[in-house]
């Protein structure tokens, strides 16, 4: 059964019939490397992965039998790689988030958890925040020992779960294909107004498509205050917003990268994307702005 009617445009259609992965007695070198793929797409939020990042000394110790899944996903989670990714880059508020969505499997539910987790962050060390996660009861009664973390508040069971779950994880999970790393929002934080007003969240279509779905900006705001009218004689009323994440301005030998939205009437929408095609930028989304 679909998680949602809504899944194909919330990007949930794929875990629509996933179980939980889970590397069980006698299990084969096959089925270890299958979870390994697995841990490394939930540990670090679906970003690319080179070879040359892997961790290869903790897979072979998996391999060996040597570590358990969740000890596999201890070591990743305190990694430089782990840190590099998600802990150097973000503000605490963004990688408390983060770690939820990667470790748990959910979103936050109320500010005493980021304010807890932050508390040990700074008194004790990110490794044993890390930890935190990893030795906590809820880790325990979901995952255990062997099965690979999932996005739990995709799948409604009623242990241990909040409504605000639901919503809130689509401000986090943007699609099956996208990464933790790739979106428009930047590093900023997901959660931290709605988690401050003690309120639910608007759920936000991947893409920023589709009717009555709510409209999340892009980092930077870079889209007019206000939108124009008709651009000229004879054009139509209706303006397009385009979502743009990714583009190379032509500054040779520096290439800085941006995200920005442009409004345009449907006459120029062509043009339009032609032009952030040959700048390198990638569309996220197009909605009607007006």
């Amino acid at each position: 059964m679909p998680i949602t009617t809504a899944a194909s445009r919330l990007g949930t259609t794929a875990l629509s019939e996933a179980r939980p992965l889970e590397l069980r007695a006698n299990w084969t070198q096959e089925e270890a490397k299958i979870v390994i793929r697995a841990v490394y797409r939930q540990v670090l939020g679906n970003d690319y992965l080179m070879q040359s990042e892997r961790l290869t000394g903790l897979e072979s110790l998996l391999m060996n039998a040597q570590l358990t899944v969740r000890e596999f996903i201890r070591a990743i989670a305190k990694s430089e790689l782990y840190k590099t990714k998600f802990l150097y880059p973000h503000f605490q508020t963004r990688v408390i988030e983060l770690n939820f969505k990667h470790l748990l499997g959910r979103a936050t539910y109320a500010e005493s958890e980021v304010t807890e987790h932050l508390d040990r962050y700074q008194n004790q060390g990110f490794e044993a925040d890390i930890d935190s996660y990893i030795d906590s009861e809820e880790y325990d009664a979901n995952f255990g020992d062997s099965i690979v973390p999932y996005y739990r508040d995709l799948v409604t069971t009623g242990v241990g779960q909040r409504t605000v779950g639901f919503t809130r994880m689509f401000r986090l999970y943007r699609g099956y294909a996208n990464s933790d790393r790739a979106q428009l929002a930047g590093s900023s934080s997901r959660l931290a107004s709605d988690l401050a007003r003690n309120s639910a969240s608007a759920i936000v279509g991947p893409s920023g498509s589709g009717e009555g779905w709510a409209y999340q900006a892009s980092r930077l705001g870079t889209a007019p205050s206000r939108t124009f009218g008709r651009s000229s004689q004879g054009s139509t009323s209706r303006l397009y917003r385009i979502e743009v994440a990714g583009i190379s301005l032509p500054r040779y030998p520096k290439v800085r990268r941006s995200n920005k939205e442009f409004i345009v009437p449907y006459e120029q929408l062509s043009n339009t994307l032609q032009q952030i095609n040959k700048l390198g930028g990638k569309v996220a989304s197009i909605t009607l702005a007006q």
